[in-house]
């Protein structure tokens, strides 16, 4: 009876987990640490007082973004863009970049279109586009026209130009930088080109297709004056350096194992792409889009809607789960633990759902070994179950997860914190704190959700909400005038690079592989 009546009492004045929970997207971290500890009015006087864990480990009690300063907004000022590749991604890269198709910017409300014209800020003005589909073309050349500029009222906007090839891009003097949003096996050579040509490039990842790749771009890039950008843009969501400070600090003890994952269970998902949801075929064919452009480099092979759309799911054309996916996991992993390319990998998987032709597993496991840091990074990937398994790093004092929330839960056998489980202060079937950035929109799709339960997307702090990518963008934007470092630059890239490569030539030639960092080969 005593218990059911202390159950009841703690239901009645105690601390709901939920509500907690929902208010984390908007208030700072020192309210949500220690809120497992939290008792009943009446039992508050007999029991400890909760234990602030983020203030006895000197930890910052407060997310905050990491805003670099925005361009001088001066007259004659603003950067010249052009964009290589205006598919999907790019729409959204140029949006939060400040230019919207009037389609896009009907279908925003009061808030939205209060924090998109923000972006003016970045006072930047697209004069070209580059794609081989028209479709694709007309609708960024749609987005140029309106811009945070021009809805503002700006006049004497300069005009956008549709390049049918991007090397005439890369030719023009109007042009001073450039976002690369193609397929895989455009990145490496067109980012070289842009970078020879004195642009300034943002490159969305996978950076290569290849091993070979990576080299020409590395030596294409170290000492360039252009900036590069690689494409990733979690390293702007607070939660991240938050996590770094967590490791850096010991709160953890020594990492000794990473798990990282994928969950997906769509169609989309899984790049199958080329029909809308209704089950009808996408626009697209030879008349539209100029597929030997397209194709570059690569066999030539008949104009196919499905390669146009499912690029992903070709060797030719893509690194599969490794370049799309896993790029993110690694990421994340390596701006937390700086941890950069392992001594060895095993990679195994196959196609074991979808018989639909493709080339790449949709199934798939890595095992990335780092002895000398006495550690392994787990990547395990299904494109037919959509459990989500979040990121979680395992240290000898405590594990933490990591996603769009951050928890860390503290070791049973902890040496750290003996003291504490001794007295019963910390419970080791809890979190000892939770921070979380929540995310200010909803989210329409399966793959959005997705992305935004990664901490890809938009977060929000103290009731400010800011995207990530915008973030990201401003970031290469501020160094293009100001200089400095941005946060994923050619070292960062090539670290990637070479870790998926070792992973799919793991995979391809069913063996382990290791990296000779003298050499600078895999083998």
């Amino acid at each position: 009876m005593e218990d059911k009546n202390k159950s009841g009492q703690e239901q009645k004045g105690g601390l709901k987990r939920r509500d907690i929970l929902k208010g984390m997207a908007s208030v700072p971290v020192l309210g949500l640490f220690g809120y497992e500890f939290a008792k009943s009015e009446s039992l508050k006087k007999k029991a400890e007082p909760p234990v602030n864990m983020l203030k006895e480990l000197g930890l910052n009690q407060e997310l905050s973004f990491n805003i670099s300063n925005r361009g001088t907004g001066k007259p004659g000022n603003a950067l010249r863009l052009g964009i290589i590749g205006a598919g999907s991604r790019s729409q959204s890269l140029l949006f939060h970049t400040g230019f919207a198709t009037r389609e896009r910017l009907d279908g925003m409300d009061k808030e939205q279109m209060e924090r998109w014209m923000d972006y003016k800020d970045l006072n930047v003005v697209l004069t070209g586009v580059a794609d081989v589909f028209d479709l694709h073309a007309e609708r960024a050349m749609d987005a140029a026209r309106h811009s945070v500029k021009a809805m503002a009222g700006e006049k004497n906007l300069p005009k956008v130009k549709r390049f049918r090839h991007y090397q005439e891009m890369l030719a023009s003097d109007d042009v001073d930088a450039v976002i690369i949003a193609t397929p895989d096996h455009h990145h490496a050579h067109i980012t070289i080109e842009a970078i020879q040509a004195g642009k300034h490039v943002y490159c969305e990842k996978a950076p290569t297709r290849t091993e070979e790749e990576i080299f020409q771009m590395e030596a294409a890039l170290k000492g360039a004056k252009p900036v590069y950008q690689l494409g990733h843009q979690i390293r702007h969501n607070p939660i991240y350096p938050f996590a770094a400070d967590l490791v850096k600090k010991g709160v953890l003890g020594q990492v000794n194992l990473v798990e990282t994952t994928t969950n997906r269970n769509t169609s989309r998902g899984a790049w199958v792409r080329h029909l809308k949801g209704d089950g009808t075929p996408r626009p697209g064919d030879p008349r539209s889009i100029d597929w030997d452009q397209w194709l570059g480099d690569r066999p030539k092979v008949p104009f196919s809607i499905d390669r146009y759309y499912n690029w992903t799911k070709y060797w030719d054309y893509a690194t599969g789960l490794l370049g799309q996916l896993f790029s993110h996991e690694f990421d994340a992993v390596n701006g937390i633990l700086n941890c950069g390319i392992p001594a060895s990998c095993m990679c195994s998987g196959g196609i074991y759902y979808y018989k639909d032709g493709r080339e790449i597993p949709d199934l798939m496991q890595a095992v990335f070994e780092y002895p000398d840091q006495g550690m392994t990074l787990i990547y395990s990937a299904t494109l037919a179950n959509s459990r989500s398994r979040g990121r979680v790093f395992m240290g000898r004092d405590a594990s933490m997860e990591i996603g769009s929330t951050l928890s860390v839960i503290a070791d049973r056998d902890s040496e750290k914190y003996k003291d504490k489980l001794d007295k019963k202060l910390i419970d080791t079937s809890k979190p000892m704190f939770t921070i979380g950035a929540g995310g200010a929109d909803a989210t329409t799709s399966a793959t959005e959700k997705y992305y935004a339960d990664r901490g890809l997307t938009s977060v929000s702090i103290g009731g400010k909400s800011m995207d990530v990518t915008h973030l990201h963008l401003r970031e290469w934007l501020d160094v293009i005038r100001n200089g400095g470092q941005v946060s994923c630059n050619i070292d960062w890239a090539f670290q990637e690079a070479i870790t998926i490569q070792m992973a799919k030539k793991s995979y391809l030639e069913k063996r382990q592989v290791f990296w000779d960092p003298v050499k600078r080969q895999i083998v």
